[in-house]
């Protein structure tokens, strides 16, 4: 009779515990990780207690006195792992710092934006009918939303966000590369593309056109605090393969190292990748992330900026990101990278952007392609953050 009553009281927890889990998941469903989780693990941990408790109760030689006492101590322990679970999850979110996004609005062309660079006289030309569409990263939205408003005709929203009717958008690298290569999009403005992106553009028979427009430097960062102020790229490529584990062969503190990725295909990752070259590349952390109507899925870690932690970005953003936390450039072979050694090439992980197109369209675009690369065109690259060709 005990079990039979035991079995019933188990279900019926088990039961309700299922109940009130379902509702703290829909109604933490913007925040199922930090807030989700730790009510849940907490109902469940309480589900438990209540089992053990009523187990005590029906099949040993407790007191109800000794019972209620398990039950208190219980619930004060529920109620610290509740608090530590939060604690270690708020303390998480503490640590990430993320590339600051562009908001794209700010710099839409022919909107008198503040923020858009400009120059000081009329463009040299302008283009009538027959534009290009034009596609890219998020960070270089800003440069080539300007050449738009100096070349372009004011008579058209280019709504960046809206790929279906706008002629200028920003999808980021990924996704402009793909639009590109299914002819939805003439011109894209981007890093180099990556191995799989070569591939695809083989396999779909596109021959990419790659017009040089500007430097940008590959910088790689660590917590303020870290005594580590250079590497050499040797040593980059150590870590990055994971045969350089701790921060003390390199001259730090004896730590281990948390080195922290890009997701597949984005322009930082790709840099990564090539700076690798035959060198393998180690596993990518990774972290659960919220997803549309409150579930889970696992995504490439966040930089998080602990004292032992190190992470890569293009200058544009990291210089922003330096300003806000509490992070710091590294020097590369005794090389900062500067508009000064980016331009001259002296800093290792110097690189170009381009502007990328197919063979077929860079005949068509030709004239455009061109100014690109003149003094009104280098101009505005200079003017948005980035550094000039020449």
């Amino acid at each position: 009779m005990k079990l039979l009553k035991f079995s019933v009281g188990t279900v019926f927890i088990l039961f309700v515990t299922i109940v009130i889990s379902v509702f703290v998941a829909l109604f933490t469903m913007g925040d199922p990780i930090t807030l989700g989780r730790p009510i849940l693990w907490t109902i469940w941990y309480m589900a438990v207690l209540l089992i053990v408790c009523m187990g005590l109760y029906d099949f040993s030689s407790f007191s109800k006195q000794k019972i209620r006492k398990v039950l208190g101590w219980g619930t004060l322990v529920g109620v610290l792992l509740f608090a530590s679970v939060k604690g270690y999850y708020m303390y998480q979110d503490s640590l990430k710092i993320e590339e600051r996004g562009v908001e794209l609005t700010d710099y839409q062309p022919f909107t008198d934006s503040g923020q858009l660079a400009r120059l000081d006289h009329e463009a040299s030309v302008k283009f009538g009918e027959g534009l290009p569409r034009l596609d890219g990263a998020t960070a270089l939205y800003p440069m080539y939303a300007s050449f738009v408003e100096a070349v372009y005709p004011d008579s058209e929203t280019y709504d960046p966000y809206n790929d279906q009717t706008s002629k200028v958008v920003s999808t980021t690298t990924p996704e402009a590369y793909s639009r590109l290569m299914n002819d939805q999009t003439d011109v894209i403005f981007v890093a180099g593309p990556s191995d799989r992106q070569l591939k695809v553009a083989k396999q779909k028979n596109v021959s990419l056109h790659m017009t040089p427009i500007g430097r940008e430097a590959f910088v790689f960062f660590v917590h303020e605090d870290n005594p580590v102020d250079s590497l050499t790229m040797e040593q980059v490529r150590g870590i990055y393969s994971g045969d350089i584990r701790n921060w003390e062969e390199v001259g730090g503190n004896s730590e281990a190292v948390r080195a922290f990725q890009r997701p597949e295909d984005s322009g930082s990752q790709t840099a990564l990748q090539k700076m690798m070259g035959e060198q393998k590349l180690m596993e990518a952390p990774v972290e659960d992330v919220p997803e549309g109507m409150g579930g889970i899925i696992q995504q490439t870690s966040s930089y998080r900026n602990h004292k032992n932690a190190i992470g890569f970005s293009f200058r544009y953003y990291a210089t922003e990101m330096v300003k806000d936390h509490k992070i710091k450039l590294l020097r590369i072979e005794g090389i900062e990278p500067t508009v000064e050694t980016i331009q001259d090439g002296s800093y290792p992980l110097t690189s170009e952007f381009y502007a990328v197109t197919t063979d077929e369209k860079a005949k068509q675009y030709e004239d455009f392609l061109q100014w690109l690369e003149s003094e009104d065109g280098q101009t505005l690259v200079e003017k948005t953050g980035y550094v000039r060709l020449d």
